[in-house]
């Protein structure tokens, strides 16, 4: 089993509600392909580098997928269609980080720190 790091880009108009449509559709689509989502991150509203599409800030939905390549193959082939995206991002690892949480914000990690 390999492990991969998936990272979605969807336009910043997308409700909520899409978003969680959105990660159930791309998490069937993993476990249909014999793979095992191990974490799934939604990462909010964020400011791009650059604008994309007409669009200046895009949620982000980063997956942590362990499986073969057909997975990813399978999911890509998805996403190159779906018109809700902008771009997508495969990263194969070695082993995932399971405890840094690179984007709570300030507040967030001071209740953490504190507890």
């Amino acid at each position: 089993m390999n492990l991969y790091e998936h990272t979605i880009v969807v336009k910043q108009d997308t409700s909520p509600s899409q978003i969680k449509k959105l990660t159930e559709k791309y998490s069937k689509i993993v476990e249909k392909n014999d793979g095992n989502i191990v974490q799934t991150e939604n990462w909010g509203l964020l400011n791009l580098s650059y604008i994309i599409k007409k669009n200046k800030k895009a949620n982000y939905i980063h997956f942590k997928i362990k499986g073969s390549g057909k997975i990813i193959k399978e999911l890509e082939k998805n996403e190159s269609i779906d018109q809700n995206l902008l771009r997508y991002l495969t990263v194969k690892v070695k082993k995932f980080d399971l405890e840094a949480n690179y984007f709570l914000k300030n507040e967030e990690k001071e209740k953490k720190s504190k507890n």
